[in-house]
């Protein structure tokens, strides 16, 4: 069962396309990656998702109801941290709590208390007085203490130190291990994003370029090196990144499938060495940012 689900979704913002004819399902469960570059199209698809934004054409359901009909009773099933988000900053952070808690009939005070410690929030400070991370742990602290069914998190990593980043992302853990849910988390923060994820999609310019667990990402994708292979041999399709530095061939295969390729690679390369090495999610995006980068600028020339 799939919690989201999108047909043909397109988002324009006059003749600009943000989004175009996006297709997408994320499995109930899942913790599923939206990644891509600024400008991508992240924000705008999870603000389409979220009903702050109607779509331009096609549609979304989320939670079995269609974007556009959200209600209160979907609402309370959904957490929304944002990097942008408005909070109330007059307020503290016991007060925020103490102003949340009445709307969410599934609130669980002690998973507030434990997070509220976890987080080492000051209950009587005000949101104002609060620094950048204080302020994203306390927005989402009040995003999970209902146990929502579906999290989503847009940028939530941006402009926060390396500790920060970590207790957010063990807050978020916290409640991932009490009960089936779903996150959705929008970032172009591979390496936070890769601590979380077990599935992926890319969007580049607003389209689709892949939607699959990491797990499988990671097995089909290689960085392999050719020591003294011929020069006049060019790279094949499911190849990327593709260069030479002096004797040394390098690239990407993005089809790998254990010995079949490693048969394929010395049929074509014949009895020069040749090493393969696992990827990072990073890695593999680099990689791939940087052939859709190369697809453009060819179809613009």
């Amino acid at each position: 069962m799939n919690i989201i689900e999108t047909q043909n979704l397109t988002r324009r913002y006059g003749r600009t396309e943000a989004v175009h004819e996006l297709n997408l399902a994320v499995p109930t469960g899942s913790v599923f990656a939206l990644l891509g570059a600024n400008g991508a199209g992240k924000t705008t698809t999870l603000k389409v998702l979220m009903n702050l934004l109607p779509p331009t054409m096609g549609s979304a359901s989320v939670l079995g109801v269609d974007s556009r009909r959200l209600g209160e009773r979907e609402r309370a099933q959904i957490g929304y941290v944002s990097e942008n988000q408005e909070m109330p900053l007059w307020m503290t952070v016991r007060q925020l709590l103490d102003y949340c808690r009445p709307f969410y009939p599934t609130w669980d005070r002690a998973l507030e208390a434990t997070l509220l410690k976890q987080f080492d929030l000051p209950e009587n400070r005000k949101l104002a007085h609060l620094s950048r991370g204080m302020l994203m742990k306390a927005a989402l602290l009040s995003s999970l203490a209902y146990r929502p069914k579906l999290l989503v998190l847009d940028e939530p990593f941006s402009g926060l130190d390396a500790l920060v980043r970590d207790e957010f992302i063990k807050g978020v853990l916290e409640v991932s291990t009490h009960g089936e849910w779903t996150v959705v988390v929008s970032s172009h923060d591979i390496d936070e994003v890769d601590r979380l994820a077990d599935r992926v999609a890319m969007l580049d310019a607003g389209r689709l370029r892949l939607n699959e667990t990491t797990e499988a990402l990671q097995g089909r994708f290689r960085r392999v090196e050719v020591t003294g292979a011929p020069a006049e041999l060019a790279p094949i399709p499911d190849w990327l990144d593709w260069s030479r530095a002096g004797a040394l061939t390098r690239f990407v295969d993005t089809r790998y499938a254990g010995e079949a390729s490693e048969r394929g690679w010395r049929e074509r390369f014949g009895n020069a060495p040749i090493t393969a090495q696992p990827m990072s999610l990073r890695e593999i995006f680099m990689a791939l940012a940087r052939a859709n980068r190369a697809e453009a600028r060819e179809k613009s020339a």
